[in-house]
């Protein structure tokens, strides 16, 4: 466990000294460390409560006041401020703060007891009664599920989490604590955990609607789209009018590619939306998807409209490739994300897009500015830790040795069904997956992931020798477990198949599970999309994704992922001799039909001209490549990256050899 750092011994010793009434030597405490860190949340809270309670009011709401300009979010301060109220004996501002503390979080059972006296006070006998059944729901639970509960709604992850796992581990299988900790998970982006937990307690509670609706987020999250659908249907056979159910299952739809009956879905809710721009914005992804640029356009333009700083919605333009931005939306832009209290995600978005839609005006030096600030704000905001996806790079060199796979020569599904398309994300493989999917005999898919998920399956939750379990535990399975593996992949993907005889799996980062791949199908085509190092990493630089991808905001991070990439592919072409065909993008764009031609003799496919035109084929594509893929191939963006050269020497200097090994020919 990681020791705590000076600042968070100091918020415990501020807690102490509040806990023993030594209010004054608390604010002297409080003082000091805010001249060291005072945008601080926790020492800001801990300093005006200890104001309230030495009595200086003025003091105390002052510092609330700072609290609120950088937390608005908090609302124990709206608490405290009503703390203060009620001490000048100002009712109706008492009233207004601990109402807002509990909009916000209502897991706060000191606000609602005192809403309850004030409303009786001042003759609202509803909303005394409202707060007196809040105030009964809080004592029928246990303190520390409260507590961790108010924590959890304020963004302390961890501390709500220390405090529900203390609790399990004294009270067993406690729904609602279970429920809390897989909130928590889901907050966290630990979505396996959250499922586990979440299928226990509907087992416990099978009615338990906010349980099912939390396990099918789950479930989505994890891209178990065929399971959500069928929880989201089951909520909306109880609560068929309830919108979070109803928006749940749109997101469902989307994710089985019935995007046209989730339009329908979202257009509906639209009436009476109290967010309609995030509506709006789902409506345009699927028409983004669909191709329907125009119509996509104009729902991104609403989404903007109806929240003026919504970044996404800029972004999402940007990410089209094709728009340009009017001179008007460039100002709303600038604007929006030069304002101090937009929030962070929508400021990432904003200067994503404002990066791209400069570019486009040849304005690098700007762009880079823009781009360069939402790759740092997105990076601060990202647990990414590039030591694990090295120490899972030199366990795969380990376990996945020549002599494993002679051993298991005739293990796994006979199916030749699957493509694999592998590498990094802007390397050309959506253009390798149109080319493929405009084949009569090729199902185009998306990015399943079916093989992440089964490797979650094997990796668990136990480390052993100090070890990860996966890719460790390749080398003790069996043949029938990878029969069994490769049978349930191909189970899972048929959900997005409409009888082709091959279908594409083009998930990019699958290149680090290769080995297990080639276990449990070794009849399935693996396709390594590759292109030049410091034209993929900068694509990556300036592309933000919806999520995943974590690697990819900053130039040290995105070339220790790329020189992994090419350690590992090398390793696999040493002891899988010929069994993933490299195609260069650079190459496809020289000789587009000789390319062509080397891609379906691989796959042993027949040649189809469609192939060649592959932009005229209509299908769903999912990717940031969307409008690209549906164009002729053009030399262009082969040099993109030059107009910023000037400022990519660091990204130059981390790639290091990889700029010349990335053309190394494979082996067989």
């Amino acid at each position: 466990m990681n020791q705590p750092s000076a600042v968070e011994l100091g918020v415990l010793q501020l807690r102490e000294l509040v806990a023993k009434r030594r209010y004054a030597e608390a604010v002297q405490a409080a003082d000091k460390l805010l001249a060291e860190v005072p945008e601080n949340r926790d020492v800001l809270y801990q300093c005006a409560q200890a104001q309230r309670l030495l009595g200086d009011i003025p003091a105390a709401l002052k510092t609330l006041a700072t609290i609120q300009s950088l937390h608005p979010r908090f609302s124990r301060l709206y608490q405290e401020r009503g703390q203060c109220h009620v001490i000048r004996k100002q009712a109706p501002l008492a009233i207004e703060a601990f109402a807002q503390a509990v909009r916000m979080n209502p897991a706060l059972p000191v606000s609602w007891s005192m809403l309850e006296g004030l409303y009786r006070m001042t003759g609202d006998a509803a909303g005394a009664a409202a707060a007196a059944t809040q105030v009964s729901m809080s004592k029928a639970l246990p303190s520390e599920v409260v507590s961790a509960t108010a924590l959890f709604l304020d963004g302390d992850l961890a501390a709500a989490e220390e405090r529900v796992r203390a609790f399990l581990v004294g009270h067993g299988h406690h729904i609602e604590a279970m429920r809390l900790l897989a909130r928590i998970g889901i907050a966290r982006g630990v979505y396996d955990d959250a499922e586990l937990l979440l299928e226990a307690v509907l087992d416990l509670a099978p009615d338990y609607h906010a349980a099912r609706f939390e396990y099918a987020r789950a479930l989505c999250e994890r891209h178990s789209f065929q399971q959500a659908h069928v929880q989201t249907q089951r909520l909306l056979a109880a609560e068929p009018a309830n919108r979070n159910y109803r928006t749940l299952y749109a997101m469902s739809c989307v994710g089985l590619g019935q995007h046209e009956r989730a339009m329908t879905l979202y257009r509906e809710l639209l009436d009476g939306a109290a967010q309609p721009a995030e509506l709006h914005l789902s409506i345009a992804h699927s028409l983004k998807t669909l191709g329907r640029d125009a119509e996509a356009i104009q729902e991104y333009r609403a989404a903007a409209t109806a929240r003026a700083d919504y970044g996404d919605a800029y972004w999402s333009l940007a990410n089209l490739k094709t728009y340009r931005f009017e001179d008007q939306e460039l100002q709303q832009m600038q604007t929006a994300e030069a304002a101090p209290a937009v929030a962070t995600v929508d400021r990432i978005h904003l200067c994503f897009a404002l990066g791209k839609a400069l570019e486009d005006r040849r304005q690098y030096a700007q762009s880079y500015q823009y781009y360069l600030r939402g790759n740092a704000l997105k990076r601060a905001d990202s647990a990414y830790q590039p030591e694990m996806i090295e120490q899972n790079t030199r366990l795969q060199v380990e376990v996945c040795s020549a002599p494993l796979f002679a051993r298991h020569q005739h293990s796994g599904a006979a199916s030749a069904a699957p493509i694999f398309v592998i590498g990094l994300p802007r390397s050309g493989s959506t253009l390798l997956e149109q080319i493929l999917a405009s084949h009569s005999q090729v199902e185009g898919t998306h990015e399943l992931a079916e093989v992440p998920r089964l490797v979650a399956e094997i990796r668990g939750r136990e480390i052993e020798d100090g070890r990860p379990r996966y890719p460790a535990a390749l080398a003790t399975m069996s043949a029938a477990d990878f029969l069994r593996l490769g049978e349930k992949y191909l189970a899972e993907a048929s959900v997005y198949r409409s009888g082709k005889l091959y279908f594409i799996d083009k998930m990019p980062n699958n290149f680090r599970h290769v080995g297990l791949m080639h276990l449990m199908l070794p009849n399935a085509r693996i396709i390594d999309a590759r292109r030049e190092p410091m034209a993929c990493c900068f694509g990556n630089l300036k592309q933000l994704f919806a999520t995943g991808q974590e690697f990819t905001y900053s130039s040290d991070d995105i070339a220790r992922y790329y020189r992994t990439y090419l350690e590992l592919m090398r390793h696999w072409d040493q002891v899988l001799p010929g069994r993933v065909l490299r195609v260069h993008y650079e190459d496809v764009v020289e000789d587009l039909e000789g390319n062509v031609r080397r891609l379906l003799e691989y796959c042993q496919l027949e040649f189809e001209p469609a192939c060649v035109e592959f932009y005229k084929t209509e299908r769903s594509v999912r990717t940031a490549s969307a409008q690209q893929v549906r164009q002729p191939i053009y030399r262009e963006g082969l040099e993109q990256w030059r107009h910023y050269e000037t400022w990519l020497a660091p990204l130059r200097e981390a790639l290091g050899d990889a700029l010349v090994r990335y053309r190394e020919p494979s082996v067989g």
